[in-house]
């Protein structure tokens, strides 16, 4: 018991961190982009300022101008650790191997089952400041997430349970975030599991967010731009049969989900040979 209440204690301040400190990024940044197209549509400054404001807050994160005690903590919670070229690139590489499954799952999901789904319409702001504030959102979406979430909560787990148990643990406490923008359906709930999951492994298994990052911007970045904006033009398979694109992509989802578990599996074999760069 003596050993367990600390545990419990930790988890729930870390977990707790993750949500609140999510939650208040994201809406600071929606703050900063709706006053940026309410005052200049044409100019994406807040872009600038919500990524300074990011860098500030991940170097905080990871116990800049803290003292010593305070900084090898934050430093200990954050797992950014640096790792060498191989896992990097194998991680990244299974990552986005993932995010292609990913997409057919979604579309393959959306088609079979009545979703929300996402309904931002952007098109009538100025092209340039589209690109660049959906640029932003996945990288202060990856970076905000995985710091919280991978790093300071998962990260907590895997000192107490292990791996399988953390990552578990983790997506099932961040699925309702996500339910509040895309609906509490069963579908949505599955799917973004699915991402928690594979994300978390990748951070289980190099014990840093840096590659969960990179993935986490790239698959934020393919649905915002690609496959969300798409939805609201696929029909349901019930109303208009499965044809090729239907079977296309739940094909996609296979392959591209197959070859990303192969990865994820020559990556654990790599990490129990390759120490992490310091």
């Amino acid at each position: 018991m003596r050993a367990f209440l600390p545990a419990l204690r930790k988890a729930a301040w870390t977990g707790l961190f993750a949500i609140v400190m999510t939650a208040v990024s994201g809406g600071l940044w929606s703050g900063l982009l709706l006053f940026n197209l309410k005052l200049s549509p044409a100019v994406p400054w807040s872009a600038v300022i919500a990524l300074g404001l990011t860098g500030l807050a991940f170097a905080w994160l990871g116990g800049k101008w803290a003292p010593a005690r305070t900084q090898a903590a934050r430093k200990s919670y954050l797992r950014a650790a640096p790792l060498r070229p191989v896992p990097f690139t194998l991680a990244v590489t299974a990552g986005t191997l993932g995010i292609a499954a990913l997409a057919g799952f979604w579309i393959v999901l959306f088609r079979l089952v009545k979703m929300p789904g996402n309904s931002a319409d952007f098109s009538r702001l100025p092209l340039l400041t589209v690109a660049v504030s959906l640029a932003t959102a996945a990288v202060i979406g990856a970076v905000f997430e995985e710091a919280g979430f991978r790093g300071y909560f998962q990260g907590t787990l895997e000192r107490y349970l292990p791996a399988p148990f953390a990552i578990l643990i983790c997506a099932i406490v961040m699925a309702p975030e996500h339910a509040a923008t895309q609906g509490f359906v069963w579908p949505t709930m599955l799917f973004y599991v699915v991402v928690d999951v594979m994300l978390g492994a990748s951070a289980a298994l190099t014990k840093s967010i840096l590659p969960g990052i990179v993935v986490h911007a790239i698959g934020l970045a393919v649905f915002f731009a690609i496959v969300w904006p798409a939805d609201k033009t696929r029909g349901l398979v019930s109303q208009s049969g499965a044809d090729f694109w239907f079977w296309l992509h739940a094909g996609q989802a296979i392959l591209f989900g197959a070859a990303a578990i192969l990865l994820f599996l020559r990556l654990a074999r790599v990490m129990q040979v390759e120490p992490r760069a310091t």
